[in-house]
């Protein structure tokens, strides 16, 4: 069984691959537990020889891979997995999603880095992402193609991505004009701050930035 893409545009030629790690772990880890079982065997809908036969389900083939980070094309194999087909049948659902995913997210990454080098890029899809597990898997996607940082913290810790923020703009909200805000915000950060300058009126939000710049140090607006 292998993975690859049949045809891409040719204004977007090339893929990123990435998933490997997640694919493997999946793969290592492929079994049911006994309540899986149970649930299974309730429904009525497995034959009996099936039912055993997942039971002791594990993954016994080979996967042969690109490295992630590796630019591919367009009927090019990114993973390749050798087994007894009902296993290969059973994992190809999975497999698809995790390494289809994370690729997507890489390439797209991919391409911002070239349009944008030796800029500062950072991941802050969480919120927008279809679903926590995807959120994480895009900081991690778009960090091997290239991405500088991110804003989840947990894919910090899981992955050993450096994390970045800014304020929120319910934290201007919060205080009863923006000066306030920008000035508390300065105080607790000196010599680290990114200030958001767009929660009512952009320009004259920056005007009141100007004063904050000879007491707080460094001041970058976004």
């Amino acid at each position: 069984m292998k993975f690859f893409v049949r045809e891409l545009p040719k204004q977007r030629n090339f893929l990123v691959a990435a998933g490997l790690q997640q694919t493997i772990e999946y793969l290592e880890a492929l079994s049911f537990s006994t309540a899986e079982m149970e649930w299974l065997e309730q429904t009525q809908r497995f034959q009996p020889d099936f039912v055993k036969w997942l039971r002791n389900l594990r993954f016994t083939g080979d996967v042969n891979a690109m490295p992630e980070g590796t630019v591919f094309f367009a009927n090019e194999p990114i993973l390749q997995v050798i087994a007894p087909l009902p296993e290969a049948q059973f994992v190809e659902t999975r497999l698809i999603n995790l390494l289809n995913f994370q690729t997507t997210v890489a390439s797209k990454a991919a391409r911002s880095v070239l349009i944008a080098p030796e800029k500062l890029l950072v991941d802050f899809g969480l919120r927008r992402a279809h679903g926590f597990e995807a959120g994480l898997m895009a900081a991690r996607a778009s960090y091997i193609a290239g991405f500088s940082r991110t804003s989840t913290v947990l894919a910090g810790q899981q992955f050993g991505i450096p994390i970045y923020g800014t304020m929120a703009h319910s934290f201007i909200q919060a205080h009863h004009d923006e000066i306030s805000a920008f000035t508390q915000f300065a105080e607790t950060n000196p010599g680290n701050v990114v200030l958001l300058i767009d929660t009512y009126d952009t320009e004259a939000a920056a005007e009141k930035v100007i004063l904050l710049r000879t007491s707080c140090g460094s001041v970058e607006l976004k």
